[in-house]
């Protein structure tokens, strides 16, 4: 088993959190995980992007060559295209539909769309209003990330066990949202 994924987005989308929820499923499986430092992190609205590897055999390295992603898993539609180079040809693209519009010359969304309409695996779900209409407004991130779950090859169960871990901290409630939001993401995935 391996599956090498790019996670994309701005600063304060929760692409952290995705990756260690991922992070800690994984290891819970007995996979070797590499990260690959995130970027942009330090400035809430720039772009952020990280490479996690995940592999059954030991990993040598921590960066995604180009054109050999499994994944990209993007919390902006844009984001998801800077990232096209390093998806593999059979590789799967799971974005939010909602642009974040932080620069002034952000593209027309037609042309994103486009885009995206072109490739052979594309999940394009509105988590923002997703998450809002079910209660869970701060697990949009959660969503897509349960959206993601039959690309990534880790069982939903081992995903639902690492958000009880990573947030068990935070209380009851927290947890249960999250475990929410990857249930609506999972269901959005059909």
């Amino acid at each position: 088993m391996k599956t090498d994924i790019i996670l994309c987005g701005v600063g304060g989308q929760g692409i952290l959190s995705i990756a260690t929820i991922i992070g800690e499923a994984a290891m819970n499986e007995n996979l070797y995980i590499k990260q690959a430092e995130v970027h942009g992190m330090s400035q809430r609205g720039g772009d952020v992007q990280s490479n996690l590897r995940i592999s059954s055999d030991p990993i040598y390295s921590d960066l995604i060559a180009r054109g050999s992603a499994d994944v990209i898993i993007s919390m902006e539609p844009m984001e998801a295209l800077r990232y096209l180079p390093f998806l593999a040809k059979d590789g799967w693209i799971i974005t939010s539909a909602t642009p974040f519009k932080n620069i002034p010359n952000y593209p027309d969304m037609d042309v994103i769309n486009a885009d995206l309409d072109r490739l052979p695996n594309v999940i394009r779900i509105d988590i923002e209003q997703m998450a809002k209409d079910n209660g869970v407004p701060r697990s949009a991130n959660v969503i897509l990330l349960g959206a993601a779950q039959k690309a990534l090859g880790i069982e939903y169960q081992k995903l639902e066990d690492a958000i009880r871990r990573v947030f068990g901290r935070k209380g009851e409630a927290i947890v249960e949202a999250n475990i929410k939001a990857l249930a609506l993401g999972r269901a959005a995935q059909k």
